[in-house]
C-alpha cells in the first residue's frame, strides 16, 4: 500500500525550525516526538535560518510560480474585457434597431 505524503503548515514548520534553532531540545528526541524524520526538521531550520521570512512559502502546498499566476490572470482581465465590449457593441446594434 503507498504511504501518502504529509503536509505541514507554514506555522507548523517555522514553530518546529525555531525549536531546532533555539537547541532547547535535541533534534533527535524533537523529531521523535513530533513524528517526523531529523534530516527534515534540519532542512527546515536550514531554511529558516537562511531565508527568514521568505521560508516555506505557501501554506503546505507546492511553491506557486507568482509570475505565471500575474500572467494568467492578465489574460483573464483581458479576456472579460473583450467579452464586455462585444456585449456592449450588441446593446448599442439591439438599441439602433428597434429605433
Amino acid at each position: 500500500m503507498a504511504q501518502t505524503r504529509k503536509r505541514y503548515d507554514r506555522q507548523f514548520k517555522r514553530a518546529a525550525a525555531q525549536v531546532v534553532l533555539s537547541r532547547e531540545k535535541s533534534v533527535v528526541e524533537f523529531s521523535e516526538e513530533l513524528g517526523i524524520k531529523d534530516s527534515t526538521l534540519r532542512r527546515w531550520a536550514k531554511e529558516l535560518d537562511e531565508l527568514g521570512d521568505d521560508a516555506f512559502p505557501g501554506n503546505g502546498s507546492p511553491k506557486i510560480n507568482k509570475d505565471y499566476e500575474i500572467v494568467k490572470l492578465r489574460k483573464r482581465v483581458e479576456e472579460l474585457e473583450a467579452e464586455n465590449e462585444l456585449l456592449k457593441n450588441y446593446r448599442a446594434f439591439l438599441s439602433q434597431d428597434r429605433a
